[in-house]
């Protein structure tokens, strides 16, 4: 997920951040007037007594992409799922798999074919039936992706997940679908994946309408893989089954969704939905304390008191989190080994989490929570140790330290990182304090900070991290170290196997056992520091009843309650 701190700024930056943060309560009150028009339009026909249907929501960017195959981030995400579904849901509050658009399914022995048997009488908002040949359409998109197409930038979930391509079949996951009759279809894969299942409850394996996906040229991507561009599909035209149809978006501004009228499940209080655009957390707070919206996410760990104490319904998530410290091995220095481990002596993560992130946070010794198969209890751990980094750094050759550039996003919130500008200040002091002087690097999150991170190698330290998308441990360690990576710049083949050998094992218990193994062996190898499992929440305004908060954020507004 998918996708995923602060140096000391003058007053510069202190006019700027004032001049956006102004700029944003002016551009929140010109649309108020609109939004309350349209919360009056949806207004039912009891006046002052019936529930105002239109649900106004902050996001803090907007969607990379509405086309959820070629995305991978948390706002885009959250747009698709009221808009698409896939065959596998999620149970509600849990990362586990459920039903969806497949009402079952059955898994062959060898694990290299699975049965779904289709929910029938769905149809996508365009009015194209949703059956067994639609399922193999999406499918086949997929595998057959060329080019900018398959780049880690434009479909990441896919080539993570699923390794090859049509062009390349040696290493895919993926082999064929077989429509048998409308309402079941077969998908065959190439080699045993035990993380299929609950893989396809992501949103990137949503189920899109064949006839959208042609009409609006939604594989026709330009621009090059560092910074592809968006098909007319994915601008304006995405259409799936889900409970909500898209309306509008004007990009900086607001989104909007409207319940479609034909969906298959319950349609809950909601009729409109509006996501505005409003990338400072500060300003996000000041929409909701001024009635301009009913909800946001990612609530500054500062704010949530405050917030309870006036009212305000918070909702957190559990802890499906990971917020870590990578370490670009291409960088001479972070190649050695003595370099990495004297970095992570020289963390103080419990400090790290009481000054910058929310309550409930939790220290981390691994790239996965301990609510994952194959957390590891007996760990190799980096304890906080000035003295013995410094001794570390000698031994390596940096007596008297060195510098090295760490980069980190701005002007975004994450769930494992809602104040980035102040994880890297609070790092930056910590290494400062064993001899390493980083050259702060800030980039705006999306499109500068990721590709620089994931398509170049032209990035030193960084802060990224990631929310899981479903329980189970190759979806955490399989996606950051299962293959060679610009992000990290290191080639492992030992470790590689290890990860591809874990996930095509089907036996719960043995691959538990693997993982846990692998969890040594990556800390043993220390390619970044894992700091911590952060606690997102939510903030909404007190007719915010009942929210679905969910720890793989798999929220669909039918499920919101409102109370006026």
């Amino acid at each position: 997920m998918s996708n995923r701190g602060t140096s000391v700024r003058g007053a510069g930056f202190v006019r700027k951040r004032a001049a956006l943060t102004a700029g944003i309560s002016i551009a929140a009150l010109l649309l108020t007037g609109c939004v309350q028009s349209q919360r009056e339009e949806n207004t039912g026909a009891e006046g002052d007594s019936a529930v105002d249907s239109t649900f106004v929501f902050a996001a803090s960017s907007d969607p990379k992409s509405l086309d959820p195959a070629f995305a991978s981030d948390g706002e885009s995400f959250r747009v698709s799922r009221q808009i698409f579904e896939g065959l596998i849901g999620v149970e509600p509050g849990t990362a586990d798999p459920a039903p969806l658009l497949a009402e079952s399914w059955e898994t062959a022995e060898d694990g290299l074919s699975t049965v779904f048997q289709l929910k029938e009488g769905v149809t996508f908002h365009d009015g194209t039936p949703f059956n067994a040949e639609a399922v193999c359409f999406n499918f086949d998109r997929w595998y057959n992706w060329t080019g900018i197409q398959q780049a880690e930038s434009t479909s990441y979930y896919y080539g993570s997940l699923f390794r090859g391509f049509a062009d390349s079949p040696e290493k895919a996951i993926y082999e064929s679908c077989e429509a048998n009759g409308d309402n079941e279809v077969t998908i065959n894969l190439a080699k045993p994946f035990a993380g299929f299942i609950p893989a396809l409850s992501l949103p990137a394996f949503a189920m899109q309408s064949p006839t959208a996906l042609e009409k609006y040229s939604a594989d026709e991507i330009g621009g090059t893989s560092e910074a592809p561009s968006l098909s007319e599909y994915a601008l304006g035209h995405p259409v799936g089954t889900g409970p909500f149809k898209f309306d509008s978006w004007d990009v900086g501004q607001q989104l909007e969704i409207s319940i479609y009228d034909d969906y298959w499940g319950e349609k809950g209080q909601i009729t409109k939905t509006i996501f505005r655009i409003i990338d400072d957390p500060q300003a996000r707070r000041q929409a909701l304390e001024a009635g301009d919206i009913d909800g946001y996410d990612l609530v500054a760990p500062a704010d949530t008191q405050s917030l309870k104490d006036a009212g305000y319904n918070i909702t957190p998530r559990d802890p499906f989190t990971i917020l870590y410290l990578g370490m670009n091995q291409a960088v001479p220095e972070l190649e050695d080994p003595k370099v990495r481990e004297a970095i992570a002596h020289a963390i103080d993560k419990d400090a790290l989490v009481a000054q910058t992130l929310p309550e409930g946070t939790k220290v981390a010794t691994q790239f996965i929570p301990d609510v994952v198969d194959g957390y590891n209890e007996d760990v190799t751990t980096y304890d906080f140790d000035p003295a013995r980094a410094k001794e570390l750094l000698a031994e390596a050759g940096y007596p008297d330290g060195f510098e090295v550039t760490f980069n980190y996003p701005t002007n975004v919130s994450r769930p494992y990182m809602p104040t980035p500008e102040q994880v890297f200040t609070n790092l930056q002091a910590q290494l400062s304090d064993v001899g390493i002087t980083v050259k702060p690097a800030p980039a705006a999150w999306s499109p500068d900070y990721l590709n620089q991170i994931q398509a170049t190698p032209d990035h030193g330290l960084h802060l990224l991290g990631w929310t899981g998308d479903y329980n189970d441990t190759d979806n955490f360690i399989g996606v950051f170290f299962g293959q060679e990576k610009l992000e990290f710049g290191f080639d492992n083949p030992e470790l590689f196997k290890a990860l591809d050998d874990a996930r095509a094992v089907s036996d719960r218990d043995e691959q538990t056992e693997l993982y846990k193994e692998i969890n040594e062996q990556i800390a043993e190898y220390n390619p970044a520091i894992p700091l911590a499992h952060p606690a997102p929440s939510l903030a909404f305004a007190k007719r915010v009843t009942s929210y679905p908060a969910s720890p793989v954020n798999d929220e669909v507004f039918t499920e919101i309650e409102l109370s006026e």
